[in-house]
């Protein structure tokens, strides 16, 4: 059964709408561990949208599972990593124009950047993910550069409009995860997942942590957080 971590940007997405105090996301990573996220995920982006500095120092010190900061392999980003000392880093792509991240991180543009990178923030001690599509050749830059994990991006099978693509997509994904492993790295997965696509990919043997954010905040909106999370983690289960 994988963990699920939950991904609470958007509530400082609403916050950061009126720059007001609220909704507070360090409240509602409180809330999401006690009705059992198995971690807490923050993207700390470039241009500040949504996730403060001042959110992640707070939650290094509140979260009680697992804090996973999702960020671009910039040397700000490493900087302020080597500082607050998460539980875990994920290396994403990041374009200020995005709406959400559109896609796994290209290895295959710049492997050395990403070795180093990955190298730097282990010898601190962190574990470190790298978030990527679901191909080999990605996988076996990201075991090159060293990282204890792949997400393998489930986005293009969250946006499939008929079955034929999901089911295509999903064999990919599990074709994903089972050339991770014999590799030797972890698997997580994540990204568009929601109530009514997420038991498939729940299913598949090898992914040990799904990361799920937005539907989990839009749901939340209507009927709290702490029973958007258990709704979630029932389904995962």
């Amino acid at each position: 059964m994988p963990r699920l971590n939950v991904n609470i940007d958007h509530i400082a997405t609403l916050r950061e709408a009126r720059k007001s105090k609220e909704p507070d996301p360090v409240l509602a990573a409180y809330v999401a561990e006690l009705a059992g996220a198995g971690g807490i995920v923050v993207h700390l982006r470039e241009d500040r949208r949504h996730i403060q500095d001042r959110d992640l120092l707070i939650l290094r010190k509140t979260v009680k599972t697992k804090l996973n900061l999702e960020m671009a392999p910039t040397r700000e980003m490493i900087d302020i990593a080597l500082d607050v000392r998460p539980d875990m880093v994920t290396l994403v792509p990041e374009k200020r124009q995005e709406i959400t991240t559109e896609g796994g991180l290209d290895v295959l543009k710049s492997p050395e950047t990403v070795a180093h990178v990955v190298n730097e923030i282990k010898k601190a001690g962190i574990f470190v993910s790298v978030f990527i599509d679901p191909n080999p050749k990605q996988i076996e830059l990201v075991r090159k550069a060293g990282a204890d994990m792949v997400e393998i991006h489930t986005g293009i099978y969250a946006n499939a409009t008929n079955e034929k693509d999901e089911e295509n997509e999903l064999s990919k994904i599990q074709e994903a995860i089972e050339y991770s492993e014999k590799l030797g790295l972890r698997v997580a997965a994540g990204h568009g997942l929601n109530y009514t696509n997420v038991r498939k990919v729940s299913t598949l043997k090898g992914i040990e942590e799904l990361n799920i954010g937005h539907s989990i905040i839009a749901n939340a909106v209507i009927v709290g957080i702490e029973k958007a999370v258990r709704d979630m983690v029932a389904l995962c289960r």
